[in-house]
């Protein structure tokens, strides 16, 4: 059985899960190379003990990403890869396989 023309071109996603521990944030953003950085476009929810959580569907590759807590950068603690941004910080690195 031939698969129709859509699901062939369409590359195969993963469903991603970011967090961040910041109990006493008011809000706090996901943003990285897959929205083009944009602080106000991917908002995380908090849960009852202070987790903040965002999740996206993610094609498999590499990502670099930061969290924007009450409009201040913030690192992934538990991110396993790290990389210098021209800003003088570091991007945190998700690589989806």
């Amino acid at each position: 059985m031939k698969k129709k023309l859509s699901e062939e071109a369409k590359p195969k996603t993963k469903k991603v899960r970011f967090n961040l521990y910041a109990p006493e944030a008011k809000r706090v953003f996901l943003a990285g190379d897959f929205n083009n950085w944009d602080v106000h476009n991917l908002p995380m929810k908090k849960d009852n003990k202070g987790t903040w959580e965002a999740s996206l569907a993610l094609t498999p590759e590499r990502y670099e990403y930061r969290f924007w807590v009450d409009g201040v950068w913030y690192d992934d603690p538990n991110a396993q890869e790290r990389v210098e941004n021209p800003f003088g910080s570091q991007n945190s690195v998700r690589i989806i396989s």
